[in-house]
């Protein structure tokens, strides 16, 4: 069992969530496709869900969830001190799937259900407490996927996908789990084996990513509100990052209104605090988890 650090503090929108979890959390890629589902391979953009505002609505502050080999997810809420409370069983039936993210559609800071890709590239959608729904086929072409929250203007949360040749493509979300067709925003990400982010980092109030590179420098890449570019010019952060073996963001742990940043490394699990600073966006890591999470295939 994967053990945590700090006192247990529950949050109660967070647990919510997790109950609405358990009770429908079940992969299924029967349901029909969407009438807009993304077909990866092709280009064009389809039309934009209405506008939204560029500034950040409310910090994200999503609970971790972690799937293991058989299928079995579990939850870890913050617990107000700056660590994650004791975990909670909060769904199975997780096998045959090859990517999980969280999406906050409502843009309120809680997660409100999640984006899924089966072994086969059906990529399923399921909003907590309800059905899942397929909204597309073909996204085993892309080698990484992230949901980032907000990075188009769009009225939702969306995705960020790389395909095998490096090249960045944007699925800017609607709000019900279905998304426009994908958007090329760039390439040569291929250089990259990690990339998080859900909020923003440098306090402009658009979202940001952070990406490690397979040298383990990490960069971050700031949010422009752009669909077609949306990120600045990359900005080093440091090295040393492949000592983690994955890097998550699920926003603000800690609760003090900034995005932060966990690492895993091995059965250990480490905190990075934010700072609201470019230049330096994250505090020293704090360890907040001491064995056991090597035990999750999956931790979004």
């Amino acid at each position: 069992m994967a053990k945590t650090t700090g006192r247990h503090y529950t949050r109660t929108a967070a647990r919510a969530a997790a109950a609405a979890l358990t009770a429908a959390l079940v992969a299924t890629g029967t349901s029909a496709v969407a009438a807009d589902a993304p077909q990866p391979s092709l280009g064009a953009a389809a039309d934009q869900p209405a506008a939204a505002s560029s500034a950040a609505t409310a910090t994200p502050s999503f609970a971790l969830y972690g799937v293991n080999s058989a299928g079995t997810a579990y939850s870890y809420n913050p617990n107000g001190k700056g660590g994650l409370t004791a975990r909670e069983v909060s769904g199975s039936g997780w096998l045959g799937v090859s990517a999980m993210m969280q999406v906050d559609n409502q843009v309120d800071g809680e997660s409100d259900g999640l984006w899924f890709r089966e072994t086969n590239g059906d990529m399923g959608y399921l909003k907590f407490d309800a059905s899942s729904v397929k909204i597309g086929y073909g996204w085993n072409i892309y080698n990484k996927l992230v949901s980032p929250g907000q990075i188009g203007g769009a009225a939702a949360g969306d995705i960020l996908a790389v395909d095998t040749k490096g090249d960045l493509y944007v699925y800017l979300g609607y709000g019900d789990g279905t998304v426009t067709k994908r958007i090329k925003a760039g390439y040569g990400w291929d250089i990259y084996s990690e990339i998080a982010g859900n909020g923003d980092l440098d306090g402009d109030g658009k979202n940001d990513v952070v990406a490690r590179d397979k040298s383990g420098v990490l960069w971050l890449y700031k949010g422009t509100g752009n669909q077609n570019a949306p990120f600045a010019k990359r900005t080093k952060i440091g090295s040393g990052w492949n000592t983690y073996d994955r890097l998550i963001s699920t926003g603000d742990v800690d609760l003090d209104g900034r995005t932060d940043l966990i690492a895993r490394k091995g059965g250990e699990l480490y905190l990075y605090k934010g700072t609201g600073n470019a230049a330096a966006p994250y505090k020293p890591k704090a360890k907040i988890g001491t064995s056991g999470w090597d035990g999750y295939k999956f931790l979004f």
